[in-house]
């Protein structure tokens, strides 16, 4: 069994960092890709950046520019840097994982709360 465990996340003003970590956990020794999405009220869930395990990274255009995404392969950690953010960043964030057979995993999901 693999386990995500997401931390970082909490309440920032408008132009305010966080940076949020997803460590895997269990019956995993590699990954083919990790990344982040994010589901707001009444939206569908969205992919909001991916890194392979190769260092190929993937955004979507509302974070190009404001959020980075890197991965520690060795701890099998991914991380997600997020700067000047809006109040349209609002949303649950949630770590996946796609292992080298293509199974994907998902973590419990972390809150990120954009307000004055």
């Amino acid at each position: 069994q693999v386990q995500l465990v997401e931390s970082g996340g909490g309440l920032v003003q408008p132009g305010g960092s966080l940076r949020l970590s997803c460590a895997a956990s269990g019956r995993i020794f590699s990954f083919l890709a990790m990344g982040w999405y994010r589901e707001a009220p009444g939206k569908q869930r969205e992919l909001v950046a991916a890194i392979s395990k190769w260092g190929n990274t993937n955004y979507t255009d509302s974070v190009k520019g404001r959020f980075i995404i890197s991965r520690d392969s060795a701890k099998i950690t991914v991380y997600l840097q997020m700067n000047s953010l809006k109040p349209e960043d609002t949303a649950v964030y949630y770590c996946n994982l796609v292992t080298p057979l293509r199974d994907e995993y998902w973590g419990q999901g972390t809150q990120v709360t954009v307000s004055s």
